[in-house]
């Protein structure tokens, strides 16, 4: 976030906190996106990072009053961004813990050959670029919550490690080297079984045995559904970069969403609803 758009949030904060409410309903929509996108990595399927993001914009609207702007705006949403997802227990990923190990042995065993055309009419590339976006998000899944979030936080959002750390509650030389070990677990996985990499899975192979254990839907193509984001407001987002290492690129590249449509549709309600009321007159 550069510091004009830095100055513009900490102005609306004190508006909303003084009781204006068009301040308040300014902020939740300014970073709907930024919330849903960290949400969507962390958590590994888009009904779960809706749900989640919902509440983390109550939670952040609530807190209004404790932002004392010695950090930046950004920053502080993170920190309640990252602290409520590493806790966040009612996801899919929680019930059904995944590990590198447990994912690898699926594309081992996939059986590719021995699927019959299941795309129901679809196109290919498009089946294609949908499994990858929902394989990366899913393979994020196999780092521990606060691995995840630095990962995520390092090659995605391409967070300074000063800011990382003060997310994080870690030094910036700490995170530093807690990034470069997950970067080079993660490079190693995608090494023998990513086919971006040089793996042996193929995105375009794996599409019918995908549609077959239901992890991929020809008929209900949620990300391809996805309205893309503003990558430019992306990076205004990143404060600093940080140089990403090659083996990351398929991460770092990973597109910016627009908050989903149930998350757009649960604010527009939430504004008019006698919850936003009671909490925004109390």
């Amino acid at each position: 976030m550069d510091d004009k758009l830095q100055k513009e949030m900490e102005r609306l904060v004190g508006r909303a906190v003084a009781g204006d409410k068009s301040a308040v309903e300014k902020i939740l929509t300014e970073i709907q996106d930024l919330v849903f996108n960290f949400s969507l990595r962390m958590l590994g399927t888009i009904p779960d990072a809706e749900d989640a993001t919902q509440e983390i914009l109550i939670k952040v609207m609530t807190h209004l009053s404790s932002f004392r702007a010695e950090s930046r705006f950004t920053t502080w949403v993170f920190r309640i961004a990252s602290n409520y997802l590493k806790d966040y227990k009612k996801n899919m990923f929680s019930k059904y813990p995944l590990s590198f190990e447990i994912y690898g042995e699926d594309i081992e065993g996939g059986a590719e050959k021995d699927i019959p055309d299941l795309a129901q009419g679809v196109e290919q590339a498009i089946l294609e670029e949908e499994l990858k976006m929902s394989c990366t998000n899913v393979m994020l899944q196999c780092l521990d919550k606060e691995s995840r979030c630095i990962f995520i936080l390092g090659t995605m959002f391409k967070v300074d490690s000063r800011i990382a750390g003060d997310i994080l509650g870690i030094s910036p030389e700490a995170y530093r080297k807690r990034l470069s070990r997950i970067r080079a677990r993660m490079a190693e996985f995608m090494g023998t079984y990513c086919g971006l990499e040089g793996g042996m899975c193929s995105c375009r192979r794996r599409i019918n045995y995908a549609v077959a254990s239901q992890r991929l839907q020809p008929d209900n193509l949620e990300y391809t559904a996805m309205e893309p984001g503003n990558d430019e407001l992306m990076h205004g987002f990143k404060n600093a970069m940080e140089r990403v290492d090659d083996l990351s690129f398929v991460f770092s590249d990973m597109p910016f969403y627009h908050g989903g449509r149930e998350v757009k549709a649960w604010l527009q309600g939430f504004f008019d609803s006698e919850e936003y009321r009671t909490i925004t007159e109390a």
